[in-house]
């Protein structure tokens, strides 16, 4: 499929969006995200894809929504390459791992676990699933200037958002819960759905990506008795999200 051709899951032309996007998984997300943007224009939603464009100091971006998990994931990114996309950052929530993270703190991936399956077919699984230096460089200064409890790391990537919460009820119950031991013991920050099929493939496409987490609950926490409220106001992760691609855009803007 041409890059001229509208594309087939995200409904979109070349022309329809900028070189940086944000991908959150929820699209109700996507209009609270275009409202940070200058001129914010819907362009059109197919599926669990909704697409925002306008720009941030003057350069176009845009916001696309990706649903739940890698493989859709995966097709907006092969999708928004093809039509000029090459900078991305993953706007999502997170459930927190590491006894540190409360509610409300934002995590930035240093790189993630792949105990997914949509990204062995883009890489063998001896590959890393690391996100670009630069951009996970503006996320975390761009989170600290803003004041939010930031932490860098390691984080899990799973396609089972019941294998983590449930794990007791699944037949293969003796590996999730020994893996889930693992990422404890190795100091791993978050568990969420998207974030290591996002990187491997934007390693095979040649483009950037970075991500952000909101962290909604630590499971962690509260076995051990920690107080905690829970809270979904993603609006944190938003913000650092929207402040990194602007340090990134300058950045770029620098080196031209």
């Amino acid at each position: 499929m041409q890059a001229t051709e509208k594309q087939y899951h995200i409904q979109c032309v070349e022309g329809d969006v900028g070189r940086y996007v944000l991908l959150p998984g929820d699209p109700g997300r996507c209009e609270a995200i275009a409202k940070h943007f200058d001129n914010p224009v819907h362009i059109g939603m197919n599926r669990e894809y909704n697409v925002w464009t306008g720009t941030l100091l003057g350069e176009k971006v845009s916001v696309c929504s990706t649903g739940i998990g890698g493989p859709s994931a995966a097709i907006a990114m092969e999708e928004l390459v093809k039509i000029g996309a090459d900078t991305f950052i993953r706007v999502g929530t997170c459930g927190g791992i590491h006894l540190d993270v409360k509610p409300g703190d934002v995590v930035v991936a240093t790189g993630s676990i792949r105990f997914e399956h949509t990204s062995l077919e883009y890489a063998p699984i001896e590959y890393p699933a690391v996100a670009d230096f630069d951009v996970t460089a503006a996320l975390k200064e761009a989170s600290e200037e803003l004041g939010y409890d930031t932490h860098t790391g390691i984080v899990q990537c799973k396609d089972s958002f019941y294998g983590q919460h449930s794990p007791e009820k699944s037949p293969v119950y003796y590996e999730l819960l020994n893996k889930w031991e693992s990422w404890k013991r190795l100091g791993v920050k978050a568990s969420e759905m998207e974030s290591s099929a996002l990187f491997v493939v934007a390693d095979a496409l040649g483009v950037r990506c970075g991500s952000c987490f909101h962290a909604v609950w630590n499971q962690e926490r509260e076995k051990a008795g920690l107080f905690m409220a829970m809270t979904e106001d993603t609006s944190a992760a938003i913000k650092v999200g929207i402040e990194a691609m602007k340090k990134l855009i300058l950045r770029d803007r620098a080196k031209k």
